[in-house]
């Protein structure tokens, strides 16, 4: 199997590298892709060295399988070519999340929607992943009426030079660029992605749209509000569920517990909970604080968490391409 990883040098990049060798997906030719300025530098996979080609280089090898994680205006000039090549493209970016002739998906929820004629695949936003991950088995058991979710996003999701405005603000240094309109550190910025013309924002767009596409489901309403906080790696989510069918905790927490890729910590006279702390690192998506809301029947409060670097983009990713060779896909 030849595989690029197109933004090898991307903070996702190299946690893509990092996800294909410990998964030991069978890569016979590794092609890593990054923008012409790292053109011949050196990148580690398996504890070997490969160089860093042109797209052009890529494209000519043709792969089997193309890993995007480079942007959206890269991937919506680039991944046609690499598609019209033969090449089947896992799209990072936002570029064709939406797009009616592209398919989103993750693996655990619907990637029984993939046929061979797929060749540009989307891989959801970070935040949407773990959504969904609790809402599908719980939408096919209760189905859902209304989904309110707020979310505490790491600086991971927005590139390392977020990572480096924390750090410097952190120790005081200042010589670090701003990433972010305010300080981050002792701060939380209700600013995820930029501001769209109904006063939310893209982030915020993504995560009311991409659920129900995955879902495969247009029937229940969804809002968000996004917060970009100061934590290093993991994204967290307070969501709050009603649903149009009654449903119990314990059944729910059964569901979740068997559902796979999803790991239920729900003891809270022991502080068993998700936090990112614990996330990160780690593939699965963490659920806790599972109560009724009780404002009003039928509904559910819940406490999510991942790794947003991981299941949020990289391992989703790499799974996807798991599932195609699995399925002769490719």
């Amino acid at each position: 199997m030849k595989v690029a990883v197109v933004g090898s040098t991307g903070m996702v990049g190299e946690v893509m590298l990092k996800v294909l060798e410990e998964r030991n997906f069978p890569v016979t030719e590794l092609i890593p892709v990054a923008s012409e300025k790292s053109v011949g530098k050196k990148v580690k996979y398996k504890q070997k060295e490969f160089t860093i080609v042109s797209m052009k280089d890529a494209i000519a090898a043709k792969p089997d399988i193309a890993i995007f994680s480079a942007g959206g205006s890269t991937s919506l000039e680039f991944a046609p070519l690499f598609a019209e090549a033969g090449v089947t493209v896992i799209d990072n970016s936002s570029a064709w999340r939406m797009d009616p002739d592209k398919k989103l998906v993750v693996p655990e929820i619907n990637a029984d929607v993939l046929t061979k004629e797929d060749k540009i695949i989307a891989n959801p936003n970070c935040s949407t992943i773990q959504l969904v991950m609790v809402l599908g088995p719980l939408n096919k058991k209760y189905d859902l009426k209304r989904v309110v979710v707020s979310t505490y996003q790491s600086v991971t999701g927005t590139g390392k030079a977020a990572v480096d405005q924390l750090n410097g603000e952190i120790n005081g240094d200042d010589s670090a660029a701003k990433v972010y309109p305010y300080q981050i550190f002792k701060n939380a910025l209700p600013h995820c992605d930029v501001f769209a013309d109904d006063d939310y924002t893209k982030e915020e767009i993504k995560l009311m749209k991409e659920p129900k596409k995955i879902l495969g489901d247009d029937t229940f309403n969804l809002t968000a509000t996004a917060v970009r906080v100061p934590v290093q790696g993991g994204h967290s989510e307070s969501v709050n569920i009603e649903f149009e069918n009654e449903f119990e905790l314990d059944e729910v927490r059964k569901i979740l517990s068997e559902t796979p890729g999803v790991v239920v910590m729900d003891d809270v006279k022991n502080n068993h909970y998700p936090m990112p702390l614990y996330s990160e690192g780690k593939d699965e998506v963490f659920v806790g604080r599972i109560r009724r809301d009780l404002s009003q029947p039928k509904t559910l409060n819940l406490w999510i968490v991942a790794d947003n670097l991981r299941k949020g983009a990289a391992t989703n990713a790499v799974q996807i391409a798991e599932y195609l060779v699995a399925n002769n896909l490719v």
